[in-house]
């Protein structure tokens, strides 16, 4: 049985590794002067962005936005399995997850066949340029998580993650948490907000 001042202790500890923290800090820097960048090219442009949003299908943004965030559920429903000893069930979890994960990946891929179809493309004005930049690093972000979510999975089978040894898997799930958050974040910037 643990004492109070263990239960402190483990409260207290910073999940995951420090390594990821850092990883995971310069990356938001780097989305935050993405979007800086956007809202200012708004600013000088706002009717330009304005129509260049009315291009863009809001329900197919909100569904990767749903999406995104049950995959980000699923990761930590894996986690707190993994953390009662039960990596079996936390690899289905993450299975689960990297499922969600496939599916925005789908949505993606055709919204992106769609705009070039219609002539969208980088080079058509200030807002799709920024506009792809910003999706498709957030895109390639989303790829690297998929590839994480399999790897920790197979550790989960391989019940290499479990109650007393996790912190590689909270790793994972904050790095899966902060691609729902810069999505949460570029949605309402790209699609909706004028």
């Amino acid at each position: 049985m643990s004492t109070s001042a263990e239960r402190v202790e483990v409260a207290r500890r910073l999940p995951g590794d420090l390594a990821m923290w850092f990883f995971i800090l310069a990356e938001l820097s780097v989305f935050a002067l993405l979007i800086l960048a956007f809202t200012a090219a708004q600013a000088l442009h706002p009717q330009m962005f304005s129509e260049g949003r009315q291009l863009l299908d809001h329900s197919t943004g909100l569904a990767m936005t749903l999406s995104l965030l049950t995959a980000g559920l699923f990761a930590a429903l894996a986690l707190e399995q993994a953390r009662q000893d039960r990596p079996r069930r936390a690899a289905l979890m993450l299975c689960g997850a990297l499922l969600l994960a496939c599916g925005y990946v789908g949505i993606k891929l055709s919204e992106y066949a769609h705009l070039l179809a219609n002539g969208l493309g980088m080079e058509h004005n200030t807002f799709f340029t920024l506009y792809w930049i910003l999706t498709a690093f957030h895109f390639l972000h989303v790829l690297l998580g998929m590839v994480i979510l399999a790897w920790l999975a197979e550790g989960c089978r391989r019940r290499r993650y479990g109650a007393q040894q996790h912190s590689g898997l909270e790793s994972g799930v904050l790095y899966w948490h902060m691609v729902d958050l810069v999505w949460v974040v570029l949605f309402p910037v790209v699609y909706i907000l004028d």
